[in-house]
């Protein structure tokens, strides 16, 4: 898929909305299969996901081998990421419930994805950015505690005060490391490998890190067929083809812009709490989804028209070529190979 220069950031944008809307079911699909560990679902989820998007992507990395071979640390550091994040974001919510859990997960990745390109890529925290994320991360926290009174949120009072805490502390883990493999991936992407590739290595590997903890936490996957296709859900549709849109989405938007849009999740996910499992959303909460869908408008891109360069004169280059130089935008990539 190619996507106009000018159009790219938007179509970037629209991309990561999309996975966000396919990662808000997880949390309902996961109330199906309550006998599921966190640690089994978040192994299935990522991991056996993450082996299909590397199984899809198979002729694109043996063609982009030798870029990721070069890229080897950026591989590792991400795969790694792939591994934690999973058991850390189920974890945290087991711990700490639902509300809490998915709050510090998600609302802190934005923050986290912000201060690695800032140390690491030397990329200055715009002012519009600046407000749309903190207008995302207050709609997701005023959304997500909205009707939660304290010590009400699953797993709180078999956890005790120290879980909930502990629960906090993997939440922050998650967001860290959600926001280091989206990093991980964008910089791969930016530096010349297709979005497939880079999503499959990046996931394959991680997903393969995964595989031992399925091994010792997946039984009760098998023990019913409703197990099994939560599962098999959760692995397919938020994850294989959730990442995959994500990835499209890295390829044209910045690492921090694209975890800040995600927090739409938490809209997603309280949207189907009330529809599908039968929760009440007071008003206070449905202020704070509109708060992060306004949110959205600040953080996505404006479209910007490409001018045509005015023909060099003979025998000299234009300056981007004569500076060896690319477009800021990497969208114009070809994605699909």
């Amino acid at each position: 898929m190619h996507a106009g220069h000018g159009n790219a950031p938007l179509w970037g944008a629209l991309f990561v909305v999309a996975a966000s809307i396919l990662w808000g079911t997880t949390g309902t699909a996961a109330t199906l299969a309550p006998g599921v560990s966190p640690l089994a679902i978040g192994a299935v989820a990522m991991g056996v996901g993450g082996l299909l998007q590397a199984l899809s992507a198979a002729r694109a990395i043996r063609r982009q081998r030798s870029g990721i071979l070069r890229r080897w640390r950026l591989v590792a550091v991400g795969a790694a990421a792939v591994a934690v994040y999973p058991l850390a974001f189920y974890s945290s919510m087991h711990l700490s419930g639902v509300a809490v859990g998915t709050v510090v997960s998600i609302g802190s990745a934005p923050v986290a994805a912000a201060l690695i390109e800032r140390f690491t890529d030397r990329k200055p925290l715009t002012r519009r950015w600046l407000t749309g994320a903190f207008l995302g991360v207050g709609g997701a926290a005023l959304l997500s505690f909205a009707g939660h009174s304290p010590g009400t949120a699953a797993g709180t009072d078999a956890a005790g005060a120290w879980g909930s805490t502990a629960g906090i502390f993997l939440g922050l883990l998650a967001g860290g490391t959600y926001a280091l493999y989206s990093w991980a991936a964008h910089r791969l992407i930016g530096g010349g490998i297709p979005s497939r590739a880079a999503m499959g290595s990046i996931f394959g590997l991680g997903g393969l890190l995964l595989m031992p903890v399925l091994a010792v936490t997946g039984a009760p996957l098998l023990h019913s067929w409703t197990n099994f296709s939560v599962g098999a859900y959760m692995a397919l549709v938020p994850m294989f083809a959730g990442y995959i849109l994500f990835g499209w989405g890295l390829a044209r938007v910045r690492a921090s812009t694209a975890t800040s849009i995600s927090l739409l999740e938490t809209v997603v996910a309280a949207v189907l709490a009330v529809l599908v499992v039968g929760e009440r959303l007071p008003a206070l909460g449905w202020l704070g989804a509109a708060v992060v869908l306004g949110s959205l408008f600040i953080l996505t891109p404006r479209t910007q028209s490409t001018p045509q360069p005015a023909a060099p004169a003979h025998g000299t280059r234009s300056a981007p070529e004569a500076a060896g130089t690319q477009p800021a935008s990497v969208g114009h990539r070809d994605i699909s190979r």
